[in-house]
């Protein structure tokens, strides 16, 4: 029985050492890499590479027009000529649509056919002043003759201004006449067709003109992140890019434009407001939208993988790979996780490996065998996850 006891033993402790290896193996990948990073390794950690971390903060958010307008009419009359296409992209001062002009221009002739009328009676009512004003200082009049024909002249004069103002007024409907496009954007759908009478108190206008260049986003950070955020725009403008619903494929770049000057007492967020360039118009008005916040990049870091620090009552730690192959615990301290990457202020030195998977199965001492076969490698993360920059 004690020599079948020891058997067994011996081989439980190759079958362990086996099972270990095998599940390390089975979940083997690559060394990570970054676009960031520079230099060169090979496997066993004898290479270095530089990468930094960036700090970024992410929200939720959606799409705004930078200027959402609603195109109306200004005066009441048939639209007679619609000067734009749906979906068409207008500048500023172009010609959107036209109402009927000739029943201001109607009015406009009168109103200056009333001032030529007032203006002819005002200078005989001046002519009449001066001769009364020669007959007064002669004591052929009363002085209240010579005082209500200046009163007179005061009112012609009042008229040829009250007709000079009416004028400038059909003048200026003659103006509204031509609806032209008050920010450069994009037309949305014919509100109104062709020979209908328009008036200036419909609800719903002509079009919707919106401006999608440059274009807005609103987000939401929480409010801790707030005073933090406010420190960084201090020394520059930040960047911020948007991400898709899915959070996997970057739309745009853009900066941060403001926070918002209260904070949602129901949610404990504050809003954030971005622009964008949007020139090649991949965001659209509501429009949802991840949004990441890059606040600084960090250097001269000892990057290793997230997934290899573990957490357990002894603190935070990771299993290195020792030269003769086995696992070792180290103890590290990690200062910030960016992704899927963590930096380690100390407890690893550059070029070492960490496992990044399987290490429940893991004790100190375990064999670990990487296998030059990229299906076969062990979860060990090599030189270009543990470098310094």
């Amino acid at each position: 029985m004690s020599k079948f006891t020891s058997w067994m033993t011996w081989l439980y402790r190759i079958g362990f050492s086996i099972c270990a290896a095998a599940f390390l193996i089975g979940c083997a990948s690559s060394a990570s890499k970054s676009p960031q990073a520079s230099g060169g390794g090979g496997r066993g950690g004898r290479g270095q590479q530089s990468r930094d971390l960036p700090i970024v903060v992410t929200g939720l958010g959606a799409i705004e027009a930078f200027n959402t307008v609603t195109i109306k009419t200004r005066i009441d009359g048939q639209l007679v000529q619609v000067a734009f296409k749906e979906g068409q992209q207008v500048k500023q001062g172009d010609l959107l649509a036209v109402i009927d002009p000739r029943p201001y221009e109607v009015q406009l002739n009168q109103a200056q056919a009333n001032l030529f009328k007032d203006q002819a009676a005002l200078k005989d009512a001046n002519a009449n002043l001066e001769r009364f004003q020669t007959l007064y200082k002669e004591g052929v009049i009363p002085k209240q003759q010579l005082d209500t024909q200046g009163a007179q002249v005061g009112q012609f004069e009042g008229a040829v201004r009250a007709d000079q103002a009416l004028i400038e007024m059909q003048k200026l409907n003659l103006f509204y006449t031509r609806i032209t496009a008050p920010v450069s954007g994009r037309v949305g759908l014919r509100l109104v067709d062709i020979g209908n009478i328009v008036h200036a108190s419909d609800p719903n206008g002509l079009l919707v003109l919106t401006q999608l260049q440059p274009i807005a986003a609103i987000f939401t950070l929480p409010e801790d992140n707030l005073p933090t955020v406010s420190r960084y725009m201090k020394r520059g403008t930040l960047q911020v890019e948007a991400y898709s619903r899915d959070d996997q494929t970057k739309l745009a770049q853009g900066k941060l434009l403001t926070i918002d000057n209260q904070i949602d007492p129901s949610t404990g967020t504050g809003k954030l407001k971005a622009v964008f360039d949007n020139r090649d118009n991949s965001l659209w008005p509501n429009q949802f939208v991840n949004m990441h916040l890059l606040l600084e990049v960090r250097k001269n870091n000892t990057v290793i993988p997230a997934a290899a620090v573990q957490r357990g009552p002894q603190g935070t730690y990771v299993f290195t790979v020792k030269p003769d192959n086995t696992a070792e615990m180290r103890p590290v301290s990690v200062s910030l996780t960016v992704g899927n990457f963590a930096a380690v202020d100390q407890g690893l030195r550059v070029g070492e490996q960490v496992v990044t998977d399987g290490q429940d199965k893991l004790q100190p001492g375990t064999h670990v065998e990487a296998r030059g076969n990229a299906s076969s490698r062990p979860k060990v993360a090599q030189n270009s996850e543990a470098v310094k920059e």
